[in-house]
């Protein structure tokens, strides 16, 4: 299931990153600047911010099973129609209702983690789940460009919104929503996800009696004010603006600061995102090791966040000062390797301090990644078009993920309050 969720995450980011690919030939055929392909591009985050706190709502209702596979439809469907634009207007409309489309599908990734495994093993899998982001920019990259160049942006996008249909219906064959609802799962298993245990996968499962599983109260309250939750939120907005800074303008950035043809584009992006998969999925296996040894959550999930932060935006700042080729290469890998790092962190502490309501927690974080969203591309697109680079671009990046380390540093304090309750 953590494999099924690390493909349909692989394909959610292709669908989502393929327009950031087309830049040049839809500049080109629609006559549209940077300031302009920046509100297209801004699109997806008004959707997505409208959509993913209420399908966090819907997962923790439904379930991953029927939500998830609903939504990988819709916004399938929504990239085969993006083949099909041939204005400003259908491209903002349909960027637009992809956010809306994508909205469920982080909570869901969520809700499975928090319903199928333990506190001691969910950073390691969501870590699994969450490397297809960068991943997705690794292979897709070079797919995608070649896609475009050898059959053209429209079959692109058909191509590409066919592959959510597939997985769908896969899923909605293979998952069940809970443990006990499965024939893979047994008794003892099941036991030890409730008690937060390591689970011992080599004996032979079983079929299972229903369970009701046990969960605590979260309240509206506790996710709107608790102070790490908040400080999670605020940190996770920073990092969502490099998220979509580097997916969807660092194409851009190549092709029009060093003049890269779009063929090569996709070569040159394999180390920056390469390098932030294999971190990322570290970051994950040494949280759950340290919370394994410490029962520590500050030291577990807080200290991985800032310090990776604090390094991701030291790493940015020699981009302000216009560096050769190779050097650019060189900062963009780490600073946006260090910034990915963290990223099954702050989704693990939505499970660690809200697991009964898990989906809408992160749900709720989520949609300060939808806001990052809506500004990062527009204030990218206004900001290089207005200079003529993207110095000033990167010193927003760099503000920003430094405001982040001091609020997790001084508000961040999960070992507090509802967090040391043992719910598994």
């Amino acid at each position: 299931m953590i494999g099924l969720g690390f493909i349909i995450t692989l394909i959610n980011y292709l669908d989502r990153t393929a327009l950031s690919y087309a830049i040049t030939p839809i500049c080109e055929e629609l006559k549209l600047n940077h300031a302009t392909f920046g509100m297209i591009l801004s699109a997806f985050g008004i959707g997505y911010m409208i959509m993913t706190l209420g399908g966090g709502i819907l997962v923790d209702k439904w379930g991953a099973r029927s939500v998830w596979s609903g939504a990988a439809v819709f916004w399938s469907a929504c990239i085969i129609l993006m083949g099909m634009a041939t204005n400003f207007g259908m491209f903002f409309a349909l960027r637009s209702i992809l956010g809306i489309a994508e909205g469920p599908h982080f909570p869901a990734l969520t809700r499975v983690v928090a319903d199928w495994l333990p506190k001691g093993e969910r950073a390691t899998a969501t870590a699994i789940g969450l490397s297809a982001v960068p991943m997705a920019s690794v292979i897709g990259a070079p797919l995608i460009t070649n896609m475009i160049i050898y059959l053209g942006w429209r079959t692109m996008f058909i191509i590409m919104g066919s592959l959510g249909v597939v997985w769908a219906v896969i899923w909605w064959f293979t998952y069940r929503d809970f443990p006990e609802h499965s024939k893979l799962v047994d008794d003892k298993e099941l036991s030890h996800i409730r008690e937060g245990k390591p689970v011992d996968r080599n004996h032979p499962p079983h079929t299972l009696k229903s369970h009701d599983l046990q969960f605590g109260k979260t309240t509206w309250k506790f996710l709107l004010t608790d102070p790490s939750l908040c400080a999670n939120n605020f940190a996770f907005f920073a990092f969502g603006y490099l998220l979509f800074f580097a997916t969807l303008w660092l194409p851009g950035y190549f092709e029009s600061t060093y003049h890269v043809k779009l063929k090569e584009i996709g070569i040159y992006l394999i180390a920056p995102w390469l390098t932030s998969a294999v971190l990322l999925f570290m970051a994950g296996r040494l949280s759950d090791y340290i919370w394994q040894k410490t029962g520590s959550l500050r030291k577990a999930r807080t200290h991985m966040i800032w310090i990776c932060q604090l390094i991701s935006g030291l790493c940015f700042i020699p981009l302000m000062f216009n560096p050769s080729l190779e050097q650019a290469l060189l900062f963009i890998s780490l600073g946006l390797g260090f910034g990915m790092m963290p990223n099954s962190c702050f989704y693990a502490l939505n499970t660690d301090l809200a697991k009964d309501k898990a989906a809408t927690s992160l749900g709720l974080m989520d949609s300060y990644l939808a806001l990052a969203g809506i500004l990062a591309p527009s204030i990218t697109g206004q900001v290089s078009q207005i200079t003529g680079n993207f110095s000033a671009a990167f010193g927003i990046l760099i503000v920003l993920t430094l405001l982040a380390v001091v609020a997790v540093l001084i508000f961040q304090k999960p070992d507090q309050g509802k967090a040391i309750k043992p719910i598994a």
